[in-house]
């Protein structure tokens, strides 16, 4: 099976890139990403809630992140991730690690994918903000 290390974030810098050097000279940039999430509040109102994200970009790319981008700028990042927190997980393959199921093998269903998500009713369209 192949592994795959891929996260696209959309969001706002807070802060202003901090650029530094290596010792051999290589520009270190870090960024720090703000990215909304909607969600029901204890009164069933739609709001955001900020989710951080820190970023490292180096070389080239480093220094023009930290000469044209400044706080509150929007940017989009395509990278490899970290720390991920879940909302849905996939089980891949058999328990013993081989094959990827068919032969009686129970598909991973979802059922408490909304954890902490009181508000779902398993609707399709019910609380689509749009």
């Amino acid at each position: 099976m192949a592994n795959i290390n891929r996260v696209v974030l959309v969001g706002n810098l807070t802060k202003d890139p901090e650029l530094r050097h290596t010792p051999s000279g290589t520009a270190v940039c870090k960024l720090r990403i703000a990215v909304n999430t909607r969600q029901k509040d204890a009164q069933g109102n739609w709001g955001d809630k900020p989710n951080y994200f820190d970023v490292t970009v180096w070389g080239n790319q480093g220094e023009s992140c930290s000469q044209y981008l400044s706080k509150g700028r929007p940017v989009g990042v395509d990278g490899q991730a970290v720390e991920i927190i879940a909302d849905t997980v996939q089980f891949l393959g058999s328990r013993e690690g081989g094959g990827a199921g068919g032969d009686g093998e129970r598909q991973f269903v979802p059922a408490a994918a909304t954890a902490g998500n009181e508000d779902f009713t398993g609707s399709a369209d019910d609380d689509i903000p749009f």
